[in-house]
């Protein structure tokens, strides 16, 4: 990197640290935790898909349809349940949380259950979500080492102390604003690195004729997931369906977003948003992958300097060796903005659920100052925490990434089925929802320990299935627990079909991108 990119690198994170100091001023908990309520929607939708087009995103994506072994489009299927599971969302969950004015969505557990299923949903996500987070940083790290040539620990370091000020300065207003940047400046470094590499390469049809056609493939309709981790259509949509309803819905992460809009109105907008926009940047994604792979298949220089372990390393040395400087710095920029956006993320959510755990203990509520001290204090320490971990992350982040990801697969189904028998069903109690919740969970934790063959993916429509079908069972044998539930206008059908029919689009245009590419 020449001092050039290194200007654009600090230039960059000097503007994060004056947008954290100008928006330093905030009132009371919705001002920090959901920025008043007062955030514009496209804003909020960036943000939103900031924070799970992440750096990892950015970087393994392309990695794995350019070069993984078993890779190529079929990352695209990944996509395609989200338009159906954004209708299940804004059909009653979203509306009803936001309507609930709850600044954790695990609140809303408490008001209609019990304390107890609140506790014990929120310290699986503060768990999993900063080892997750950790993982990331720590991945990141070993990138901006490559590119930058910091040590592992100073990019850490880098990273994490300009995020933890900013987003502890400015809350939810500094976290969105600053993701917004952050997911346009990775979607134009996406675009950037296609357009050099198609030059590169020389165009579009000489780098098909050397990309494997295997690679072109992205959907399998023929395969099931009854026998591994197959990738087939039917796990992909279904699972897929329940993992994104309950990840944009009931992660907190995601749906402090959705709580964040002004209005139902402004949260409709953000989400379908999310809905129509998330597929074209992940094409783009894969698009760059494609080609950037042909490159380096048919370039061995560039092949020597990629670990034959670790494919990761294809969007790194592509930026190093292919783009001019002043392009450099910007692409790094994009992949610490990519890391950013998810740590500043992570770490306002992880304070917004740890407080309001914690203020529950207090016999008086906190005033707004305190509350706000707290606020501030618990970010850093989850910052801090996250931090440490991802310093020891390359002990355990070969097995970690993979548990992670079934660790989400174990929980996401039954942790949706909660939320939605807490908003459908007037007759579920605490008791049988936590009956519910815990069977879910025990049989897909007993997939995973007795090493079943069924598709992680899977996992979560049986735990979703699990969990309704045990918690209804069990209102045979227990009273209903009373509760409020707010009045929320649903969804137009016409909305819905849209919705749907856009999933099944999405599909077929997958089934025959072989056919358009090859044509």
């Amino acid at each position: 990197m020449s001092a050039l990119d290194y200007s654009i690198v600090a230039v960059y994170l000097l503007g994060l640290l004056a947008m954290g100091l100008a928006l330093r001023h905030q009132k009371n908990r919705d001002d920090y935790f959901l920025g008043g309520r007062s955030l514009p929607w496209p804003a909020l939708s960036l943000s939103v898909m900031a924070t799970q087009l992440s750096a990892v995103s950015f970087i393994s994506a392309p990695a794995f349809v350019g070069l993984r072994e078993g890779g190529g489009l079929i990352w695209l299927s990944y996509e395609l349940a989200l338009p159906i599971a954004v209708a299940l969302m804004l059909w009653r969950l979203l509306p009803s949380l936001h309507a609930s004015g709850v600044v954790s969505v695990y609140d809303y557990l408490e008001r209609r259950f019990s304390r107890s299923t609140r506790l014990l949903i929120s310290f699986v996500f503060q768990l999993s979500r900063s080892v997750a987070t950790a993982i990331m940083i720590y991945a990141i790290s070993l990138i901006l080492q490559g590119t930058m040539g910091l040590e592992q620990w100073h990019s850490i370091v880098l990273i994490g102390v300009i995020t933890l000020i900013y987003s502890a300065l400015g809350g939810m207003k500094a976290v969105v604003w600053g993701d917004a940047v952050q997911m346009i400046l990775i979607f134009v470094g996406a675009l950037t690195c296609l357009w050099v590499a198609l030059d590169h390469i020389g165009g579009v049809e000489k780098a098909l004729m050397l990309i494997e056609p295997q690679r072109l493939v992205a959907v399998k309709p023929d395969q099931f997931g009854f026998s591994g981790n197959d990738f087939g259509l039917l796990p992909m949509l279904f699972g897929g369906l329940v993992l994104y309803a309950s990840y944009y819905g009931c992660d907190q992460s995601e749906a402090q977003r959705s709580l964040s809009a002004h209005n139902l109105s402004d949260l409709r907008k953000m989400m379908l948003t999310v809905a129509v926009c998330r597929f074209p940047i992940t094409l783009v994604y894969c698009a760059a992958g494609l080609i950037i792979g042909a490159l380096v298949m048919t370039t061995p220089s560039l092949q020597a300097q990629i670990p034959a372990d670790n494919p990761d390393w294809m969007m790194p040395i592509f930026i190093i060796n292919y783009l001019p400087s002043g392009i450099i710095g910007l692409l790094v920029v994009a992949i610490m903005a990519a890391a950013m956006s998810s740590l500043s993320s992570a770490v306002n959510s992880l304070a917004a659920v740890s407080v309001e755990d914690i203020c529950r203990l207090f016999k008086h509520q906190p005033s707004n100052d305190a509350y706000l001290k707290y606020a501030r204090l618990a970010g850093i320490g989850w910052g801090l925490i996250t931090l440490f971990l991802s310093l020891v992350a390359g002990d355990i982040a070969p097995t970690i990434i993979e548990a992670i990801n079934k660790i989400g697969s174990v929980f996401y189904g039954p942790v949706l089925a909660i939320f939605l028998l807490g908003i459908y069903s007037k007759k579920i109690a605490s008791v049988a929802a936590n009956t519910g919740l815990a069977a879910g969970v025990l049989v897909n934790m007993s997939l995973w320990l007795f090493n079943s063959p069924i598709f992680w993916f899977w996992w979560n429509l049986i735990g979703f299935v699990t969990t309704i079908s045990v918690g209804l069972l069990m209102t045979v044998f227990t009273k209903p627990t009373s509760s409020h539930q707010p009045s929320v206008r649903l969804l137009k059908l016409s909305n819905v079909l849209i919705l749907v029919a856009l999933s099944v689009l999405l599909t077929l245009f997958c089934f025959f991108l072989p056919d358009i590419l090859t044509a």
